[in-house]
């Protein structure tokens, strides 16, 4: 099996995909077929208390609306005391929303009685309607039928409509293209009139509260009859002031355009202004938002500081101030030095950076060839000196010594000064070198063979060392 699938897999993913398509398919299908999936939770079931229940056929997708929104379903219709009772289950997310003064109407959608319950949810104030809750027979309307209008007529009205009827019935004989070519031509009018009405509804509220608002003036006008008239009268006058003053009128009215351009300009330097100032202002939103929680962080702080600034510092800086009058002269002496004072504190700045300064040093070896700072050196210099004091006796640490010369510089230095004489006992191997002449005379050839001379007794000394 496995090698089937491998040798086949393209052939085994599209099987796989189209059992996954199938599934969803059939999951929407059954979906909108009211099935109830195990792991979905259960509708609310209510009922509603009708009349008639003429053209309600549950199973067919009728729904439960509030206003224009589908809520539920229409689930079943059951006989009960003479009166249709019609099971419906409004779907979980709306289960609160119906109340138990609410209140129901059945319509059709179209004229083949594609039935809906049309509910009002009811008020707030009511409480949530709960499990099998039943909109009384008081709160629901049902469908008026054609029969029921009909039968309202009596019998010469009725034969008067056969009559209409069959007339129209012969005058359209024949005609259903002319019929057809008027109907067509209403569509651009019945399309500008659908326009009209969405516009409408969308100010639906717009035009409640303006209407509502109209009738509270008219209500309120109503009974200010002397109140209108001395309005009609106050405004008759000033009318006949404004003709009194046509000239200063028509003189404002030529001035306008200039007003109104340089308004306009001004307006241009405004915008730019909003432009930047609305960013900024946005900016600052936060800001500000945080300043007032800022302030009332700190007004605790304020208050318990008040005392203190009003009771200590406030009498400190009174007796201080004679003592600032006669710092004065000090300061302003000091003011004028301090340039100079400056400037040898910037001089003092650059001697210590460049003292310790060090961007490029050494860190390691594929930087070996980059400057240490003088503070580098300077503890190389302390490191070196203790390695080169590293001889100890009694007196403690002292640095070695290596003195070099001639003999004759030796003797020429001692000749004339008794007090360097000890210079020659300092060390047995000085006494004998500078001691014998051919060492100290400045022929080659004599001092050759005196250092041939010192080699073969020393090579003698060490083999009679060895031998012992």
């Amino acid at each position: 099996m496995k090698r089937a699938i491998r040798e086949h897999w393209k052939d085994f993913a599209a099987i796989v995909g189209l059992i996954a398509i199938g599934l969803v398919v059939s999951a929407y299908i059954l979906e909108n077929q009211r099935f109830r999936f195990p792991f979905t939770e259960a509708p609310l079931r209510l009922q509603a208390e009708l009349e008639n229940a003429q053209a309600v056929t549950p199973g067919q997708g009728q729904t439960v609306d509030v206003a224009g929104v589908k809520v539920g379903r229409i689930a079943d219709v059951k006989l009960r005391n003479g009166r249709a009772i019609v099971g419906l289950d409004i779907f979980p997310r709306f289960k609160d929303l119906i109340r138990e003064d609410a209140s129901a109407l059945l319509r059709p959608r179209t004229g083949l009685k594609d039935m809906f319950l049309q509910v009002d949810p009811g008020t707030r104030d009511a409480p949530v309607a709960k499990k099998n809750f039943t909109i009384p027979v008081s709160r629901t309307m049902t469908d008026v039928d054609l029969d029921e209008i009909l039968a309202s007529l009596d019998a010469d009205t009725r034969d008067y409509i056969q009559l209409l009827l069959h007339g129209t019935a012969r005058g359209l004989e024949g005609r259903g293209g002319d019929l057809a070519e008027l109907f067509r031509r209403f569509g651009p009018t019945m399309r500008d009139l659908r326009r009209v009405n969405q516009a409408v509804a969308k100010e639906r509220e717009a035009l409640k509260d303006a209407i509502h608002g109209l009738s509270q003036l008219t209500e309120e006008l109503g009974g200010k009859d002397e109140e209108l008239a001395e309005l009609v009268d106050s405004s008759a006058a000033v009318f006949e002031a404004f003709a009194s003053e046509d000239r200063n009128v028509s003189a404002s009215v030529d001035r306008l355009p200039g007003a109104l351009r340089a308004t306009t300009s001004a307006m241009g330097q405004v915008r730019r202004l909003a432009d930047e100032l609305g960013p900024a202002s946005e900016a600052l939103t936060p800001t500000f938002q945080q300043l007032a929680r800022t302030n009332r962080a700190v007004t605790p702080v304020a208050r318990r500081l008040t005392p203190v600034l009003r009771d200590e510092v406030r009498p400190f800086v009174r007796e201080l101030r004679p003592l600032v009058g006669d710092l004065r002269p000090a300061a302003t002496g000091l003011s004028a030095a301090l340039p100079d004072i400056a400037s040898s504190f910037v001089r003092i700045n650059r001697f210590f950076n460049m003292v310790a300064f060090n961007p490029a040093g050494r860190e390691g070896p594929e930087k070996a060839d980059r400057q240490e700072g003088y503070l580098f050196w300077l503890a190389w210099l302390g490191h070196q000196t203790s390695n080169l004091v590293n001889i100890d006796d009694a007196n403690g640490p002292l640095r070695p010594v290596f003195l070099t010369g001639a003999c004759d510089t030796l003797i020429n230095l001692i000749e004339g000064e008794p007090a360097l004489e000890f210079l020659m006992g300092l060390s047995p191997i000085l006494a004998e070198r500078c001691g014998d002449p051919a060492t100290r005379s400045q022929d080659p050839d004599a001092v050759r063979r005196s250092i041939e001379r010192d080699r073969k007794r020393a090579a003698k000394v060490s083999t009679t060392g060895a031998a012992r």
